[in-house]
């Protein structure tokens, strides 16, 4: 749940509330994408300069240590020895970073690791399942971030696959979230408003995502 505190023009001020503690906004959200910040900054670390809330990203721990591993050992917050808010990214942005490696398909996207080569396979429902066993505080939906510069058309095309599986990844984590096993039942979701640099499109998709009453937007 989102409170507003103080406005000042076009700035606010305000808290989020989640399961795992209440962020101050603005944030800084700091990165560790390996469940890790590098350079040996230990969670206690985190603490002491007063970081909020963590990043992480699911397809990287999906590929390794893998998510199966970490679901062993508690979820990230026990993985990693945090006990504060932790977001996981949904792969999305692979999309875009791993161009040459993928192959976006309406049922998900076909990634060939880059570690190893091995072929991965990663949708909505997949998505949700890893950041499920992740059982990080935030999830984030599936989506494509596509790629500078594109067409109107293949925009307005990536737009519209990524409302859809908006709403694949709803009904995925509405269903985790009522299963025995889950880790995080109050795992929470964002959905993700995309249109590049086309003004008009970037703003009808906010209008069509807000309908669906998420926990939060990015």
């Amino acid at each position: 749940m989102y409170q507003l505190l103080a406005t000042d023009g076009r700035a606010k001020r305000g808290e989020f509330h989640t399961p795992h503690g209440v962020i101050q906004t603005p944030v800084f959200m700091n990165v560790g994408t390996l469940a890790a910040i590098k350079g040996a900054v230990s969670t206690q670390d985190l603490k002491q300069i007063k970081c909020q809330v963590a990043l992480c990203n699911t397809y990287h721990l999906h590929v390794r240590p893998g998510e199966k591993v970490i679901q062993q050992l508690g979820g990230l917050h026990s993985f990693m020895v945090w006990d504060r808010p932790i977001l996981t990214d949904s792969g999305g942005f692979q999309v875009f970073s791993l161009t040459a490696l993928r192959k976006i398909q309406e049922e998900g996207v076909y990634f060939s690791s880059h570690v190893d080569g091995r072929k991965i396979f990663m949708g909505p429902e997949e998505s949700m399942q890893i950041q499920s066993r992740l059982a990080s505080t935030i999830a984030m939906a599936f989506d494509e971030c596509p790629p500078y510069p594109a067409t109107r058309e293949y925009m307005e095309d990536s737009v519209a696959r990524t409302t859809r599986w908006l709403q694949r990844c709803i009904k995925e984590l509405k269903r985790l979230n009522t299963q025995e096993e889950t880790i995080n039942p109050k795992q929470m979701l964002f959905g993700i408003n995309q249109g590049g640099t086309y003004k008009d499109i970037r703003v009808e998709h906010a209008k069509v995502i807000s309908e669906f009453d998420l926990d939060g937007y990015a």
